[in-house]
């Protein structure tokens, strides 16, 4: 077989496989909002990819780009360089996450007192897990849940400029005891001052929809925003997905099979399949999307302009928008 023979075989290939998928049949409507989420490099290496990742999408104009926070706030010296070092290089809309156990009070304080000096006054507010081997829990001092961690930051003198995110689950926190209480919590924690809720990134839009719905009907009026996640590596994402509960529809194994040693087309294929998941949920009025970029930016570039989200003539900071 040549080499166009083979290109052939690989560019039919992927287009059975795309075909397999239902497409919306509604033009996405003007208006996108689009944000990324990058993690804190631990390595000079990964601070370069850091920022050739912040590069490309800077120019698309996010709504923010926030910096996540480890395990216990393990992370939280990167966490705080990674924004300095954004603040230096790009016009982005920062956001720092926060989580408050395994600190007290005060040192939550002090984590949004250095947020606040760098010009950052977006911070996405979590409960957070424990360090790993290290049993989980309020400390003597600390805020007890997501809840009481945002009704701190607003009970400070300057907590009304801040806005804040928190986590939702559309397929319910792995240690939640219902969907119900799962709500309910969500519920507390706008009621709390949250400004909007982000979710966990999932695959399955017919649970986003249920989800939202539902929230909707218990009274929950904020913004919830779909976290999406494109395929970086699909073996990767099975077994994180089974840690933390999102669930893996029945067609993506099939989908992703046998592209292990075909970068490009699992690429092509992955970030086709962010964007119908899109613009799937642009067709039921949804028009923000957070994207989990694990620094890696091509396939958010990619998926950003399938929706029509393309780099704005200046940079700028403002809502990016389909032209």
């Amino acid at each position: 077989m040549t080499n166009d023979d083979q290109k052939n075989a690989i560019h039919q290939g992927t287009a059975e496989r795309l075909a397999r998928r239902p497409w919306p049949a509604t033009p996405i409507r003007p208006g996108v909002k689009v944000s990324f989420e990058f993690f804190p490099p631990a390595t000079d290496a990964g601070r370069d990819i850091l920022d050739g990742c912040a590069d490309q999408l800077a120019p698309l104009a996010p709504t923010f780009a926030s910096v996540t926070y480890g395990a216990g706030g393990t992370t939280q010296d990167r966490t705080l360089a990674t924004l300095r070092r954004l603040a230096d290089r790009t016009e982005l809309e920062l956001g720092g996450h926060l989580t408050c156990v395994g600190a007290t009070a005060t040192e939550v304080d002090r984590v949004i007192d250095n947020y606040l000096d760098l010009g950052v006054r977006r911070i996405v507010a979590l409960r957070g897990d424990a360090p790993s081997g290290v049993d989980g829990g309020t400390v003597a001092g600390g805020h007890g849940s997501a809840t009481d961690l945002v009704r701190a930051i607003r009970s400070r003198p300057d907590g009304h400029d801040i806005d804040i995110s928190v986590a939702a689950y559309p397929e319910v926190h792995p240690k939640a005891a219902s969907a119900k209480a799962d709500l309910d919590n969500l519920k507390r924690k706008f009621d709390a001052g949250a400004n909007r809720a982000i979710t966990q990134y999932f695959y399955d839009t017919d649970a986003f929809l249920r989800f939202l719905d539902t929230a909707r009907k218990s009274g929950i009026t904020g913004e919830i925003v779909p976290g999406i996640m494109p395929v970086t590596n699909f073996e990767r994402v099975r077994a994180f997905s089974e840690r933390c509960g999102a669930v893996i529809p029945d067609w993506m194994p099939e989908l992703f099979a046998g592209l292990d040693d075909m970068p490009e087309v699992q690429h092509l294929v992955a970030a086709t399949v962010a964007a119908e998941q899109c613009r799937r949920l642009a067709e039921h009025g949804v028009n923000a999307f957070h994207f989990y970029t694990m620094n890696r930016p091509e396939l958010s570039v990619a998926t950003c302009r399938i929706l029509g989200v393309k780099p704005s003539a200046e940079p700028k900071t403002s809502v990016a928008e389909v032209s």
